[in-house]
């Protein structure tokens, strides 16, 4: 019989080392996509905000849809998402077709998507993603430039 305790003796430590590798290694995976999932929120959360107060001081509707995207663009490349998809709908009321008019508020929704990390191109659909979007109500009027006197 003592021969045999021998031989298990380590055989405990290898199994606490595997188990907590079985149990680490996802823990991480969620750990890391939770941040990259964050960072996307925070960067469409602001791109959403900064589209529409450039649009709303854009002195009419085709201006403020170019600075809008661009915008858009360029707050989600500040949070690392220089690549990521963006998509841009600007919608208004009462006036549909006038946004820069009376008393319109502007509605402005920013929809991207994050890579998740660690995970592959699967069956060549590209790799899985998350996606985000938000959305910020202007009226017009509430921000105005201010010139030099």
């Amino acid at each position: 019989m003592r021969p045999r305790a021998d031989v298990e003796r380590g055989s405990g430590l290898v199994e606490v080392v595997w188990l907590a590798l079985l149990l680490l290694l996802p823990l991480l995976w969620v750990v890391l996509s939770v941040a990259e999932v964050q960072r996307g929120s925070f960067g469409v959360s602001g791109a959403a905000r900064a589209a529409a107060r450039a649009y709303a001081l854009a002195p009419d509707d085709a201006t403020g849809e170019r600075r809008a995207r661009a915008v858009a663009r360029q707050v989600l490349a500040d949070q690392g998402l220089a690549g990521a998809p963006v998509t841009v709908t600007v919608t208004c009321t009462p006036y549909p077709t006038a946004c820069h008019r009376g008393t319109s508020v502007i509605t402005v929704r920013v929809a991207s998507a994050v890579a998740l990390p660690l995970l592959p191109d699967l069956f060549g659909l590209g790799r899985p993603r998350f996606a985000l979007a938000a959305e910020e109500r202007v009226p017009i009027g509430r921000y105005q430039e201010v010139g030099e006197p």
